[in-house]
């Protein structure tokens, strides 16, 4: 069944009653297929209101390759691939047209190109792409390794971009390796990641959109916030948003690597005194992009901030204590997803 919502307005030469006029602009959702497999996406179509006939839509040639590039980013997601707004990303960050990301990489000049409009990566070249953003250190070995494609001033230009990521970076990469060592032990899909490998990148992006929209945002109240967002993902669509892994804790659910997430870019912590002890307060760093998000993931954060909004870090824990996972396991026990699948009048 497709979903139709919202609308834009536009006068144009309309094929469907041959007048000039205003268009709708409308967006639905709906289903296709890439690669054999269904995937769910949205698509832009244009809507007549002057014609009696029943055909009164029609997709121009610009719309039909922007519904295909999101059909094929439905696709990428699906299989953990890049998008192409994520690998455009990429390129943007380093300051990097597309031939020159693609030269950087030692491929074709229009490689980037393809794959940011058209053609769907495989996962060796998914893999080189995410280690340059990851790693400055690895663009840059990566630059120099092919050195040969860039004239003197183009090379002298990216090498200072990304010494200067390298240098901005440097204790980010350190800890998201820490994060990483610390889930080595998990690095296959199972009932403890809820199907879901970590993705230190959504962790982050989560924990800064949570910092935004919650008040009283302290490091307990997040990490419970997280748990949340994990299994009610899980719940609703099989596999968790983030893939973190929980533990049975005194204060509820928390994440492995708790120190550790803390540190990523898109939050800061402030320290407080809250009466004879210390709280850690979470501030958010920038504005989080919610193009980063899912319309279900955005779903899902955005009703866990308003019911969470204003509790305090105790409440939230009392309710957490309620919840059957937390009473089905023992402490410092891993919490399986499955036992965390029934949940207190969340939903």
């Amino acid at each position: 069944m497709k979903k139709e919502y919202g609308s834009k307005i536009i006068k144009m030469d309309c094929p469907i009653c041959n007048k000039v006029h205003e268009l709708e602009i409308k967006t639905r959702e709906t289903q296709g297929f890439i690669k054999g497999e269904v995937v769910e996406y949205e698509e832009n179509y244009f809507e007549c209101p002057d014609t009696e006939s029943e055909e009164n839509e029609f997709i121009s040639a610009s719309m039909m390759d922007e519904n295909l590039l999101r059909a094929r980013d439905a696709y990428r997601t699906k299989k953990a691939l890049l998008t192409s707004y994520e690998i455009a990303e990429i390129r943007r960050f380093y300051e990097l047209t597309q031939n020159e990301f693609s030269s950087l990489l030692g491929w074709g000049e229009v490689t980037v190109t393809r794959y940011e409009s058209k053609s769907i990566q495989d996962e060796t070249y998914d893999h080189l792409m995410r280690m340059t953003r990851e790693d400055p250190l690895f663009a840059l070995e990566s630059l120099t390794r092919h050195k040969e494609k860039f004239s003197k001033e183009k090379y002298e230009r990216i090498r200072s971009s990304i010494i200067s990521k390298v240098q901005d970076l440097g204790t980010q990469f350190l800890k998201k390796k820490e994060i990483q060592s610390i889930y080595v032990g998990f690095h296959s899909e199972s009932a403890y990641n809820g199907y879901k490998v970590l993705d230190i990148e959504k962790v982050n992006d989560v924990m800064g959109y949570f910092a935004q929209n919650t008040n009283r945002l302290y490091k307990v109240k997040l990490m419970k916030l997280l748990w949340y967002a994990d299994v009610l993902h899980y719940r609703r669509h099989g596999k968790a948003m983030m893939g973190l892994v929980y533990q049975h804790k005194t204060h509820g659910a928390l994440p492995l690597a708790y120190n550790e997430i803390i540190s990523l870019p898109s939050v800061k912590v402030q320290e407080e005194m809250c009466y004879e002890d210390i709280g850690y307060k979470i501030l958010p760093v920038e504005e989080i992009d919610l193009a980063k998000f899912t319309p279900e993931e955005l779903d899902i954060l955005q009703m866990l901030s308003h019911k969470f909004k204003d509790l305090r870090a105790k409440e939230i824990v009392d309710y957490m204590h309620e919840e059957h996972a937390y009473k089905e396991t023992q402490p410092n026990q891993i919490i399986s997803y499955e036992v965390a699948k029934e949940l207190n009048e969340l939903e």
